[in-house]
């Protein structure tokens, strides 16, 4: 009699907690993905993050103190290594695709659909968000359906037809106008979305649109032509933030439908900034996205029952480690570097542009030791102070012949992103991306489904299970 009744009380115990959790069931899903983000790229910021307080060790950013933490493998359907396309295509729908293809499975003809398509059925409302433009590779993985990443144009055209009811980033991909159609803007427009520039302008009218999207302002996507958010390292005041999209999200997709949304934020930058090599810009678009991290943090504190927020990413880049062969690092000298690589190329052919008398290796050596810190914290080595001098020689002769000029100035910012990685000790394999693990933390209920080694195509129906969406 005991047995029956101590069953009996287990069985009831079980009904109730199924049933709390139906009645509690998830209703605000943040979905963060930072492009190129592998382990290694979050252990040099925590690294990083030490050393500036002088000790060895790592100084924990809050994605990875998070409580739930996994690995994550990235191969797609045809590749060992994936590209963005399949690695946003496995993370947004599920499933494994073709390198290069968008939505599709890798017969390039079969669409699929995404989580935030599976979000939109439930009748949640639904953003997608990034630092780039809205129409690259990961960001459209949400809506579209292309078998190559570079149909630009036609992913536009998916973004308009998905009805998803926010959109953030740079702009559209450039071109977004195809003769004889009329232009991305007005398509959307046509689709019943507000287009509104800057984050100014979103706090004056973009809380009303009935449907937005929230780009960079046309005089700040002047310098990038519309490709993509300036680097955190080299955004000012005007430019429009990842933390500013994330917070702009939050308030419209709530006022939108306080019953439930899903939103999808994707820190696109990380992987450019290590295709280029570039360690410290790497970091500081690490720390930008941790930003928006804590943005959604704040959410889920107000919200803890009913909100999860699940980070990974779509592959690694660069085959980044921490270490050159000697048993020490330095990323604390990455203090000096205030610049990325591609603005220090800019600003170094805009000086030369405006007064070309005037660009002398003293008025250059001032640039690298105000913006990099060479001279100035950063002591160099007899080697790479030769091999900036050679590369100064090889401008003089480019400005005496009249010939070259800006790209004997881009070789000088490329010698020096690779004395930047030496002087603090970070070696890379490629430009490219690798087939490294990739990490998921997450926070919220149910989402311990996804503590340990996980394949990247288990996230997204993962998320679906925890928030009550019915997956295809």
């Amino acid at each position: 009699m005991t047995m029956k009744r101590t069953m009996l009380t287990g069985l009831l115990a079980c009904m109730m907690a199924l049933s709390a959790f139906a009645e509690s069931q998830v209703k605000y899903v943040f979905y963060f993905i930072g492009d190129g983000m592998g382990v290694n790229q979050i252990n040099v910021t925590e690294t990083y993050l030490a050393a500036l307080k002088g000790k060895i060790g790592i100084e924990p950013i809050l994605m990875s103190s998070l409580p739930v933490v996994g690995l994550v493998n990235t191969y797609s359907a045809t590749n060992g290594v994936t590209d963005s396309a399949a690695g946003g295509t496995a993370l947004a729908c599920g499933k494994k695709t073709k390198n290069g293809a968008i939505g599709v499975l890798k017969d390039l003809e079969t669409p699929i659909t995404s989580v935030a398509d599976w979000a939109k059925k439930s009748g949640k409302a639904v953003g997608v968000a990034t630092t780039v433009a809205i129409t690259h590779a990961t960001p459209a993985s949400f809506f579209g359906h292309q078998p190559n990443r570079n149909m630009y144009y036609e992913l536009g055209k998916d973004l308009c037809k998905s009805g998803f009811d926010f959109f953030a980033g740079s702009d559209f991909h450039k071109p977004y106008i195809k003769e004889g159609e009329p232009s991305l803007h007005q398509q959307a427009q046509d689709a019943g979305y507000t287009i509104v520039k800057g984050y100014k302008e979103y706090e004056k009218k973009g809380r009303k649109a009935d449907k937005l999207i929230l780009i960079q302002s046309d005089k700040q996507n002047e310098k990038l032509d519309s490709e993509q958010l300036p680097y955190a390292q080299d955004q000012d005041k005007n430019d429009l933030t990842l933390e500013q999209i994330t917070r702009a999200g939050i308030n419209y997709l709530m006022s939108k439908n306080k019953d439930g949304f899903f939103f999808a934020i994707e820190g696109g930058m990380i992987d450019w900034a290590c295709h280029r090599n570039d360690i410290g810009c790497c970091i500081n678009e690490v720390l930008d996205m941790d930003k928006a991290v804590k943005v959604a943090y704040e959410f889920y504190q107000q919200h803890p029952d009913e909100t999860i927020i699940v980070i990974s990413a779509d592959h690694e880049t660069g085959g980044m480690a921490m270490g050159v062969g000697p048993y020490e690092i330095h990323t604390d000298l990455l203090k000096y570097q205030r610049k990325s690589i591609v603005e220090l190329k800019w600003i170094l052919n805009e000086q030369y542009k405006k007064a070309p008398k005037k660009f002398t290796w003293n008025a250059v050596e001032k640039q690298l030791k105000d913006l990099l810190g060479f001279g100035a914290g950063i002591n160099l080595s007899d080697n790479q102070k030769e091999r900036l001098q050679n590369r100064w020689k090889a401008i003089e002769k480019a400005i005496g012949e009249n010939n070259k000029i800006e790209d004997r100035i881009n070789d000088l910012g490329e010698t020096c992103k690779h004395i930047l990685s030496e002087v603090a000790m970070i070696s890379w394999a490629s430009g490219g991306h690798s087939n490294g693990y990739v990490p998921i933390y997450a926070v919220g209920p149910g989402t311990e489904i996804f503590q340990g080694r996980i394949d990247n195509i288990e996230i997204a129906p993962g998320i679906a299970k925890i928030a009550g969406y019915e997956a295809e």
